[in-house]
Formats: structure tokens, sequence, C-alpha cells
């Protein structure tokens, strides 16, 4: 299983994050979990809709979807503690990272 698989799993099963939570989870586990759903969201939309990658839009989706999931897990777990913006960053970063893995694709973002 990935790491990010696992995050998302991870910060998923918690419905309310408890102060054990809170002195382990980064904001690095949370942009796993959105980098994961990121991917995920960006598949199936995809799959649905029977399209080629294009990776200058699969970028611009997967780093809205990314940063939407970070917005949505901080607010609806009340992970105020966590760097937004840094969850963000790493969460853009580890999306296309698994864009690249899952579609082959070797050039740059």
């Amino acid at each position: 299983m990935s790491y990010n698989r696992e995050a998302y799993e991870q910060v998923h099963a918690v419905e309310q994050p408890t102060e054990e939570h809170k002195a382990t989870w980064s904001h690095e586990l949370i942009g796993g979990a959105a980098a994961f759903e990121a991917m995920r969201l960006y598949e199936q939309k995809a799959a649905k809709e029977g399209k080629q990658d294009d990776h200058a839009f699969a970028k611009e989706i997967l780093a809205g979807i990314a940063g939407a999931s970070v917005d949505g897990l901080i607010e609806s777990k009340g992970l105020n503690f966590i760097d937004r913006e840094k969850a963000k960053r790493h969460a853009t970063q580890e999306a296309e990272k698994l864009y690249k893995e899952r579609t082959g694709y070797t050039g740059g973002f």
C-alpha cells in the first residue's frame, strides 16, 4: 500500500481527532491523504469521460482537488493547528508524483 493511500485511510478512519492525533498528524500526512484523494477523483472523472491524458490540464485539476481536499480535511476534522499552505504544497507535489507513477508521464509539471 502506498504512503498516500495509508495517509488517506488513517485520516478518514478518524471522525474526531483526539489530542494524540493532533500531536502526531502533520501537514505531510494531511497532504498525502489529500493527494491520494485528488488522484482517485481525477482517475474516476477521466474514466467516466473516457478522456486522454492532457498533462497540463491534469496538473491544474490535481492541484485544485488537492487544495480543496486539504481545506476540507482541516475544516471537517478541526485541524486548525496544521499549516494549511504547507499541506497544500505537499498535497500538490504528491499528487503530481502519483500522476507520473500511474501514467508513466516523464515530463515536468
